[in-house]
C-alpha cells in the first residue's frame, strides 16, 4: 500500500491538530495530579530496584547452580540442533527452571519483560512425544534462542549479585539488562 501525500491544506490541518494535542498534553503534565502520579511511579520503581538486589543475593546458590547446568548443556544441545535431534527439547526443562527462578527473584507484582516472554513462550509451546510419529524437520531454533537468553540473564544475575553491594548510579550494561528483565528500566 502506497502512502498518499497530504495536500498543503491537509498538512496544515494536521500540524494544527498536533499543536493542539501537544498544548493539551503540556497543560496536563503541569497538573498536581499528574506530577503526583509520576512521582509515585518513580518511587515505586526505585523501591522495586532496591528490593531486587537483595533478592538476587538471597538466590545466588540457585542462580549459580542453574547457570552451571546451562553451561554444561550448551555444547551438546547445539550439536543436537545441527544433528536434527529431538534431544534439543531437553533444554525446555532448563528454560522452565530459569523462568521460575527469575519469577522467584522478582520484586512483588513485577512481571517479566514482555519481549523476554515472547522469546521463551514459543520455546515451551512445542512438545516432543516419544512413540508419536513426528517429522525429523522440526524447528528447534526458538528453543536455542530462549536457552541463550536465559543463560545470558543468569550470567548477569550471577555477576552483579556478587559484584554489587548497592544499586549503582552509573549503570553497567549487564545490570541495565537485568533491570529490563524485570521492567525496571
Amino acid at each position: 500500500m502506497k502512502n498518499k501525500k497530504l495536500s498543503k491544506a491537509g498538512q496544515k490541518e494536521l500540524a494544527e491538530e498536533l499543536k493542539k494535542n501537544l498544548a493539551e498534553w503540556a497543560k496536563h503534565r503541569e497538573t498536581d495530579e499528574y506530577k503526583l502520579l509520576v512521582k509515585t511511579r518513580v518511587q515505586q520503581r526505585k523501591d522495586c530496584i532496591l528490593q531486587l538486589l537483595p533478592s538476587i543475593k538471597e538466590h545466588m546458590p540457585e542462580i549459580d547452580a542453574l547457570l552451571d547446568e546451562l553451561k554444561q548443556s550448551e555444547e551438546d544441545c547445539v550439536y543436537r540442533f545441527y544433528h536434527s535431534s529431538f534431544k534439543v527439547f531437553f533444554l525446555q526443562t532448563l528454560i522452565k527452571s530459569a523462568i521460575e527462578l527469575f519469577k522467584k527473584i522478582a520484586p512483588e507484582n513485577i512481571p517479566l519483560n514482555e519481549e523476554f516472554e515472547s522469546i521463551v513462550k514459543p520455546a515451551l509451546s512445542e512438545k516432543f512425544e516419544f512413540g508419536k510419529a513426528q517429522s525429523k524437520n522440526f524447528d528447534t531454533r526458538f528453543i536455542l534462542e530462549a536457552f541463550w537468553h536465559c543463560k545470558y540473564f543468569l550470567e548477569q544475575l550471577s555477576v552483579y549479585g556478587k559484584e554489587l553491594e548497592e544499586c549503582p548510579t552509573f549503570m553497567p550494561s549487564g545490570w541495565a539488562s537485568v533491570l529490563y528483565l524485570y521492567n525496571l528500566r
